[in-house]
């Protein structure tokens, strides 16, 4: 005995039918997200069609139009990174590699050994990066912080003691050394690294790091230091902090950096160069 559809019945299975279509096909456009604490992955074809958001200050606006965001791992919540992630948003932590803010939850930490000279302007204490290992422990519970709310890359700020007046007698190769290793750290974790600033060993730096976070190159005018990223496919995220975009967006772009006007206390105000 065969029992037929009514009409209804018929209208409603062609309904979920369509239904079920229509999301298969939607789910097949999407890009595959990658899994939390997984490495994210930066596609050549890609480096400079990036869109991206540099969020340190005030309440986190997941809203922005922006491909990629580098936060900051403690204030950004584990909700916060999942509605990021829902979104398909690209996630970058920020990690002080070569300093240390009295405030910071884990400060008490570095022994008074590897903690040198100050910095006026932000209040943040240079530490002995020659000194691995005591500073390896602190950094890998980091980097699993940035991992454990879903963030898939770490950008490694600080970098350049030797650079700098750290009170440590801090010399290229140490600091070459030091973050080489502080990179195959982050990726023995899952994380991808990427270098802020440091533009004096870029170009050794480069095959180690996967990314770049530039301040201010084209008001500086250096930012043919990081063509070695870019000759490589791999992205350069840039900022400026003065001028209007017609001031800076011909270099930058032209140069094949991701670029943004921000205010120098990196709250959720952005303007985007145009994407190529």
């Amino acid at each position: 005995m065969r029992i037929g559809l009514g009409g209804a019945q018929v209208r409603r299975a062609m309904r979920a039918g369509l239904a079920c279509t229509v999301l298969v096909s939607l789910a097949a456009c999407r890009p595959d997200l990658t899994p939390p604490g997984a490495s994210t992955s930066w596609p050549s074809a890609s480096a400079r069609l990036w869109r991206w958001q540099w969020q340190l200050d005030g309440v986190l606006d997941v809203t922005v139009e922006a491909d990629v965001f580098v936060l900051d791992p403690v204030s950004t919540t584990a909700a916060q990174t999942a509605d990021l992630r829902a979104r398909h948003r690209r996630l970058v932590c920020q990690v002080h590699v070569g300093t240390v803010h009295p405030d910071d939850p884990d400060a008490t930490r570095y022994p008074s050994q590897v903690r040198g000279a100050t910095v006026t302007r932000t209040g943040r204490i240079w530490l002995d990066v020659r000194r691995w290992d005591a500073l390896r422990p602190v950094l890998a519970d980091r980097f699993r912080l940035c991992r454990g709310k879903g963030f898939g890359a770490v950008l490694l700020a600080d970098g350049d003691g030797y650079a700098h007046s750290p009170g440590f007698r801090l010399d290229f190769d140490d600091q070459l050394q030091f973050n080489r290793r502080v990179a195959a750290l982050a990726r023995s974790l899952d994380l991808s690294p990427g270098l802020r600033g440091n533009l004096g060993q870029v170009a050794a730096l480069a095959p180690d790091f996967d990314f770049a976070v530039d301040e201010e190159c084209v008001r500086l005018k250096r930012c043919d230091k990081l063509l070695p990223f870019v000759d490589a496919g791999k992205p350069v995220f840039h900022v400026e902090y003065t001028g209007g975009l017609t001031d800076f967006c011909v270099t930058s772009v032209g140069y094949g950096f991701a670029s943004i006007r921000k205010h120098r206390s990196l709250d959720a105000w952005r303007l985007p160069c145009p994407v190529p």
